[in-house]
């Protein structure tokens, strides 16, 4: 799922691409399956087919951790792990708290990815007084209005949009001012946040969009084909 970004420069020696960085989470999750197999030695050219990309850019990638691997042998998959699990977030967990609790929001609250990557959903938030008090997942549902508490009881350093397009601004400024550093937004409208606070975007109607016009082309090749 493709996601658009806009963080804070990095001007720091050991900053990476940002290329790298998208990239560096599918090498981690492809790492977890190997790992759950039992499997502790993976080359370059194995962790490209679970990525999605070639062997040449894998290695060009992990470079920049200053991991090479062993020629013949290829990378020790435990030690890849703790590297890569560093660099995206100390390999200390990331407690998220989601803001909004419809579909979308109950559905990303029982995502095991999310914990099983180091960021569990350590609470949830919505405006309808109707959902407050009912539980998701184990987490019961605070409101809106206790936010910046919530926060800072659960350490949530990471915030979720899961809101109608109408609020999430709204939502945004609300993290925010509870010290929310690093937000991704599901709203399907454009946001916008301080120069100190991290934002992506995931658009799933857009998406679907791009697929439409891909599978447009590939109907409009086979009739005239």
């Amino acid at each position: 799922m493709a996601a658009s970004s806009d963080y804070p420069a990095d001007t720091s020696a050991s900053s990476l691409p940002e290329a790298t960085v998208v990239r560096l989470p599918v090498y981690f999750r492809g790492l977890v399956e190997l790992a759950e197999e039992g499997v502790t030695t993976v080359a370059s050219q194995q962790l490209a087919e679970l990525a999605g990309v070639n062997a040449a850019k894998v290695r060009k990638d992990l470079s920049y951790l200053g991991s090479y691997g062993t020629r013949g042998v290829g990378y020790d998959v435990g030690f890849l792990m703790l590297q890569i699990g560093r660099i995206l977030g100390g390999n200390e967990p990331a407690p998220v708290v989601i803001v909004g609790a419809g579909n979308l929001g109950k559905a990303l609250s029982r995502y095991d990815g999310f914990g099983a990557s180091g960021f569990p959903v350590a609470a949830i938030v919505d405006a309808d007084p109707v959902v407050v008090g009912r539980k998701v997942a184990g987490v019961t549902i605070r409101h809106v209005d206790d936010l910046h508490e919530v926060v800072g009881e659960a350490g949530c350093q990471v915030g979720i949009i899961a809101t109608p397009a109408a609020a999430a601004q709204g939502a945004v400024d609300r993290l925010v001012d509870a010290g929310v550093r690093s937000i991704l937004n599901f709203a399907p409208t454009v946001v916008t946040v301080p120069d100190d606070v991290g934002l992506r975007k995931v658009d799933l109607a857009t998406e679907l969009h791009i697929l439409g016009y891909y599978e447009h082309r590939r109907g409009a090749n086979r009739a005239t084909g």
